[in-house]
């Protein structure tokens, strides 16, 4: 078990918030400002929705990024994709972020507030999805890198739109704009930018007004079988991807 009180400032690169109603705000930023993911936040993730998960005082969660975007810009700082060990690393943190997020038991609401280029997985997994106009969807850097997308977006994207839509949407590395993703299902509810936070804000407080045993079997009830297709496909998703790494370092050599 956690408390608030002990995580809240832990995670330099994620901002939280709680209301006394139980809604916490989870903000991905660096600086203060748009997030750049690397290395250092794919291992500090894994804590963070850990430390999330285990805090029975949480209600609800509004999972959101800072400046124009939601996750756009990635670093090689911190990832060692081409050693052994350092494969196992990403490996073993890629499923556990993952799981970890799904066993966050009270409903998560992720607020787009711009681009999704990498790890859409963190918002699929998530029960409501609210975005702005300038939202978009692409799985950008694993083909750039010249590796497989294997860290989840495999399961994950074929099983929200569709298994024919999905393969397309990642091995043409396509860009859905929002109101192609809302009608595909990605996403929920489309407003403006200015009132995005405030959207979330009430779809959360209307959550944590349910008997608490309420929400939180809710979501248990609702994340089963993603909880069975992450487990199953997440492990063999990354090995293939750390193969595809090894490769790609064999011929920079």
């Amino acid at each position: 078990m956690s408390t608030f009180e002990t995580y809240r400032n832990a995670f330099s690169n994620a901002r939280l918030t709680r209301k006394p109603n139980g809604v916490l705000e989870v903000t991905l930023h660096t600086d203060g400002g748009k997030l750049i993911f690397d290395g250092h936040t794919h291992e500090q993730f894994v804590e963070l929705f850990h430390a999330i998960g285990e805090d029975r005082d949480n209600r609800a969660v509004i999972l959101t990024g800072s400046g124009n975007a939601f996750m756009d810009t990635i670093s090689p700082e911190g990832f060692d994709f081409f050693t052994p060990l350092g494969y196992d690393k990403i490996l073993r943190e890629g499923r556990k972020v993952l799981s970890n997020i799904l066993d966050i038991e009270v409903p998560m609401i992720a607020a787009l507030n711009g681009p999704v280029l990498l790890h859409s997985e963190y918002a699929l997994l998530t029960d409501i999805v609210v975005a702005t106009p300038e939202t978009v969807f692409q799985d950008q850097p694993h083909f750039e890198f010249g590796i497989v997308p294997g860290d989840g977006v495999h399961i994950l994207w074929p099983e929200v739109i569709g298994s024919i839509r999905g393969r397309y949407f990642l091995l043409t590395r396509q860009v859905l704009d929002a109101t192609t993703a809302k009608s595909w299902g990605v996403i929920n509810e489309i407003v403006p930018s200015n009132n995005l936070l405030a959207r979330a804000h009430e779809i959360a407080d209307g959550i944590a007004a349910l008997p608490p045993l309420t929400s939180r079997y809710t979501r248990i009830a609702l994340t089963q079988r993603l909880k069975r297709l992450i487990e199953e496909g997440t492990g063999y998703g990354l090995a293939l991807e750390g193969i595809s790494a090894a490769a790609v370092a064999r011929n920079m050599a």
